[in-house]
Order: C-alpha cells, then structure tokens, then sequence
C-alpha cells in the first residue's frame, strides 16, 4: 500500500465522531496549518507566534503589525467555528463561506478595500479584482452565481476521488476569487472542511512548497487541468502527516466542470 493510501486508512480508522477527538487528532496540526496558510501572504507572521496564539490567546513582546496577529488569532476562532460542523459533516453552502471569510479576515482589511471600495469581512466582493498571472476573477455581477454553482456541483460528488474533487474545487475557487481579500486563506480552509466532513485527512501547504502550489494553480486557469494540483495536493498530505502521525491542454471554449474532470 503506498504511503497516501496508508495515511487514508489510519485517518478513517480513528473514527472521529466527537469534537474532543477532532481537537486530539489535530492538536499540532492547527496550529501547523494555521502558520503555514498565514505565511504564504504574510511574511510577518512567525511558527513562535503561532503557537502562543493558539495555546495562550495572547503574544509576549510583540512589535511587529497587528494584522499578522489579527490573522493568527482569527484563525484560531475560524477552528473553534468549524470543529462541531465538521464532527457533524454539515454541507458546504453560501453562507458557511461568507462566515469563514468574515471570521478570518475580520480587523485586517485596509483603508483602500474597507473605505474607499465598501468592502466588508463576510461579503462577497463589490468590484472586480483579479488574482494570477492571467488575471483571473469572476465579475462582481456574476461572482454569487459562480460560487453557488460550485457549491452544488461538490455537494452533489458522490464518487470516491475525494481529493481530485476537492483539487478541483480549489482551483475553481481560486478562479472566482469571491472575496476583495483572504481568498487564500478561505480556500484553504475550505480545502481542508471538505476533506474532514469526507472522512478523509486535512493537509497542509506548506509556504516553502507556495511557488509549486501557485504553478498547479496557473495550470487551472490556463487550460482547466487540475491533475496537477490533485497530485501537489497528495504530496502535501504525505508531508504533513508523515510528519505530525507516522513518525510520533490549452484554453478551452466551455469550461469543464466536475464530471468532466473526474
């Protein structure tokens, strides 16, 4: 059996079915994930920091900026959030993102998004932003039409690909770019939400794999591949959790979607 598969199978015989067994499993990892996630935008933010956040809610002689520790903290509150739906396997719908986001970016949109645009932690962005070398984003007109059609279109996966689902609802988001800011962030979590309510183990990108991870991503937006991204995505899962539980084609005219791809 190779190592991806092994680490399924010891995930799935935990049988997580209690918050207190979900916080057991994930002791180091949320505290591992919420570094890692935060620093591939965020230089600032540091493991130490991290992890006083996370065990002690608080930061001892700190001068750097406060939103690398808004961010750190809002992570934390974004799993205290998260920890009884994904015991529960709640479904991913509109208003769960808008959450996620409004938890995880609340205190750290600037003057420029929050004044001068009208944009708001929580809600789906007013203007039109584009992310990526190839400028990618959905308009504000369609941005809520293209994420729900997404949403369905996991929710609705019944198959057994699991993480090729959910690389490619990944790249999807990252393509929509829902959010004036923390569309990484959110993707992210939402990555790893999907994965737990699947019964299949969370992962994490590590910041020094980002430019790997921004290549897979370009791929999608180029020519809508995500075989990629699926891969990376499997190479992550072996990393973390050998790490933190073994040891101690060109543009296309009509986009494809899920079916499609799987």
């Amino acid at each position: 059996m190779d190592q991806y598969n092994h680490i399924v199978e010891l995930w799935q015989s935990y049988k997580i079915d209690t918050i207190s067994a979900l916080d057991k499993y994930l002791e180091n990892f949320r505290i591992l994930f919420a570094y890692h996630s935060g620093k591939i935008e965020n230089e600032e933010i540091t493991y130490n920091d991290t992890r006083e956040i996370f065990e002690n809610s608080k930061v001892n002689n700190y001068t750097g900026s406060p939103r690398a520790l808004f961010e750190l903290q809002n992570q934390k509150l974004c799993y205290e959030y998260l920890k009884e739906k994904i015991v529960n396997k709640e479904q991913i719908d509109i208003e769960l993102i808008k959450e996620i986001h409004r938890i995880l970016t609340s205190g750290t949109y600037d003057e420029r998004r929050y004044i001068d645009n009208g944009e708001r932690p929580g809600e789906l962005k007013k203007h039109d932003y584009v992310t990526g070398i190839n400028e990618v984003g959905s308009s504000a007109e369609s941005v809520e039409n293209d994420l729900i059609e997404l949403i369905d279109e996991i929710n609705e996966f019944a198959g057994k690909e699991c993480l090729k689902a959910v690389a490619y609802f990944h790249a999807r988001f990252e393509y929509i770019h829902p959010f004036a800011d923390g569309n990484g962030r959110v993707g992210r979590t939402i990555l790893n939400y999907f994965l737990m309510t699947r019964n299949h183990p969370p992962l994490i990108i590590y910041d020094e794999d980002k430019s790997l991870y921004y290549e897979c991503l370009q791929k999608y937006d180029e020519s809508e591949e995500i075989n990629s991204l699926y891969e990376f995505l499997k190479f992550e899962i072996e990393k973390s959790w050998k790490r933190l539980i073994i040891s101690g084609s060109g543009t296309t005219t009509e986009r494809k979607g899920l079916s499609d791809l799987i």
